[in-house]
């Protein structure tokens, strides 16, 4: 198939007000041309409609009807996603109609993984068919419900991607991405067939939601607060001892899994120095889990430019943490990029998630498709 231009929408659990905003040339194989990319901040009410949606998400934790935010926070998200895809088009110099595919992902306000008893569940909000209408465009979106169907873990879905990636960077299984946002996720690939995918521990989202708990800002700027504290090690041992963190893969993780209570009684500075130290060690102990432990992480998402967090993944995980700017990627762009990818994937009926990274019985096909 030609490479054909697609655009990629990313919002992550952490809930920084933003849209990821990609735009990329790809058959859903290998990336032609990498394309313009933005940041497009929701309104403040949208933002604090989500906050909300998110906070009725975990109360109705998929037993009964679903709360009535849903539909309004779904609605307001697409037309704010819509307006910023076309947006981003238009500054790159081109017509909707030069868009062959859209990559929705909508917003995770749910993710219960799978266990022996019973299958996973995963709820994002977003409309595809009104995005559709909307851009006059083809819509692909719905990414995880057919893996959670299957029997997979619904996530992480960025695996086939960051191999593409990979691929001109290191095969060796030397060189393995890490994601870090609200929770971080880790791709590591042998260099030929065996591709491994799954959600290390948290990443940024208990430390901001610490923070924003101290009304000291919405995140640990540059991991300024962090590295000015004490890491309160005995507490951190405790916390190490979390059977998720030694659980076999293939596992994922709902963003409140893990929580800000984690530094419950910590004064600000060693509360950040600890939740950051807990995220770095939860990545050694994902890499001891891996086939082959590589030496180097190419580091993408929000968490890479918090310097406490990056130069602690290198001392407690032993293994070199470089941002993935340094390679020429976008390292804000990685996963909005990757839903661009995705969507051609699921329009030519390649899978995109796999017995490796999701634990899906079968190479497995997904995404809903809307047209106009």
């Amino acid at each position: 198939m030609k490479p054909i231009w697609a655009v990629g929408l990313m919002t992550g659990t952490v809930l920084d007000g933003n849209i990821d905003v990609a735009l990329i040339k790809t058959d859903g194989e290998s990336v032609e041309t990498f394309g313009a990319y933005t940041l497009a901040p929701y309104a403040e009410e949208t933002r604090l409609l989500l906050e909300e949606t998110l906070r009725q998400a975990r109360g109705w934790n998929f037993e009964g009807p679903e709360p009535l935010i849903f539909r309004d926070a779904e609605e307001a998200l697409t037309r704010a996603q819509s307006t910023a895809v076309q947006e981003l088009v238009k500054s790159a110099g081109l017509a909707m109609q030069e868009i062959g595919a859209v990559g929705f992902h909508g917003q995770t306000v749910l993710h219960r993984a799978p266990t022996k008893e019973r299958l996973g569940d995963t709820r994002q909000l977003g409309n595809g068919q009104l995005m559709a209408d909307s851009l006059g465009t083809t819509v692909v979106y719905d990414f995880r419900t057919a893996d959670i169907r299957a029997g997979g873990q619904g996530a992480p879905l960025a695996a086939i991607y960051h191999t593409a990636l990979l691929r001109d960077v290191d095969r060796s299984g030397d060189t393995a991405i890490l994601n870090l946002g609200g929770v971080g996720n880790i791709t590591w690939w042998d260099g030929q067939d065996l591709v491994v995918a799954f959600d290390t521990g948290p990443a940024n989202a208990p430390l901001n939601d610490f923070i924003k708990g101290l009304d000291l800002g919405e995140m640990d700027r540059d991991g300024a607060l962090g590295a000015s504290g004490k890491v309160d090690e005995a507490r951190l041992e405790r916390l190490l001892q979390h059977p998720y963190l030694t659980a076999a893969y293939p596992k994922s993780l709902d963003r409140f899994d893990f929580t800000a209570a984690m530094a419950d009684g910590l004064n600000p500075a060693d509360g950040a120095a600890t939740l950051s130290a807990f995220t770095a060690s939860a990545v050694g102990k994902a890499l001891d889990l891996l086939p082959h432990r590589p030496k180097r992480l190419i580091v993408s998402g929000g968490g890479r430019r918090n310097p406490t967090i990056m130069s602690m993944i290198e001392e407690r995980a032993k293994v070199q943490a470089v941002s993935a700017d340094q390679f020429g990627w976008r390292g804000d762009a990685v996963e909005a990029e990757c839903f661009a990818f995705l969507a051609l994937r699921s329009l030519r009926g390649l899978p995109i998630s796999f017995p490796t990274t999701t634990g899906v019985p079968n190479a497995q096909v997904g995404g809903r498709i809307a047209n106009p």
